[in-house]
């Protein structure tokens, strides 16, 4: 049976915690994913987690505290017994204009899986749709980080990866071993969800998820995560997400 996680940056906007915790289990979620913002209080995060029966396999981390304050993130990942470290992002000021920044930024990356892997966590960069945008060159950043950290793997935002302008089912090909972990949502018809940013749950929106299906569970990944990037009805959203993983993974209609 494959096991869906929820990646709690969409639940941002509710207050507590506790109450999301309590949702999510009721749902049927076992596993979640963390991110910078909640692990403020660790001892309370990790008590919310026993309490409501859920494990946080896998986490994200902002670049600044991996590259310059690793041990706390080490301490955090090994508290709330993760397995896999990500980096998620970085803002506009900081993205390379070049194929040799963009290779250099992969090694620094490198540098952060040593670490991590010495202490027993595997590392990932996870995408957005920037790494897609061609450089002047015609080479694409999320090439030229994987070929930079020949060793890091690929947490797999599929729906950035569409937004991007690319086919995610080549991408998961190619790069098919490297693939640790996929977020899974989906995208609105043009002109629908406009206060959701145009997201739709995940296997309620445009993309050809039967189709990708075989090919996602083809990879290694280990952490199937739900996502929405700004739903305005968390349960709706959290259910329904559910449902349809469910369904997908049993070959069902969705």
């Amino acid at each position: 049976m494959t096991e869906f996680s929820f990646q709690l940056y969409s639940a941002r906007n509710t207050q507590s915690l506790d109450e999301v915790f309590s949702l999510l289990h009721q749902v049927g979620y076992r596993e979640v994913e963390g991110y910078g913002g909640l692990y403020g209080q660790l001892d309370e995060l990790k008590s919310l987690l026993v309490k409501h029966q859920l494990t946080m396999p896998t986490g994200h981390f902002d670049l600044a505290m991996l590259e310059n304050n690793i041990q706390q993130a080490l301490y955090i990942a090994k508290t709330l017994n993760m397995h896999t470290i990500i980096c998620p992002f970085i803002m506009p000021d900081q993205r390379p204009d070049s194929a040799q920044g963009w290779f250099e930024f992969g090694q620094r990356l490198e540098t952060i899986r040593e670490k991590t892997i010495n202490a027993g966590f595997e590392f990932a960069w996870h995408n957005h749709n920037f790494e897609f945008e061609p450089l002047a060159d015609g080479s694409l950043p999320m090439s030229l980080i994987l070929e930079g950290g020949p060793n890091i793997k690929w947490e797999m935002d599929v729906s950035w990866v569409v937004r991007g302008g690319q086919d995610p089912a080549e991408w998961l090909s190619r790069y098919r071993d490297r693939i640790c972990a996929v977020h899974l949502k989906d995208i609105a018809p043009e002109g629908e969800c406009q206060d959701e940013d145009g997201w739709a749950d995940f296997t309620h929106g445009t993309l050809p998820w039967r189709d990708w299906w075989p090919v996602v569970r083809s990879t290694p990944a280990n952490a199937f995560v739900m996502e929405h990037d700004n739903p305005n009805d968390l349960s709706r959203f959290a259910n329904r997400a559910l449902k349809g993983a469910q369904a997908l993974a049993k070959g069902a209609t969705v």
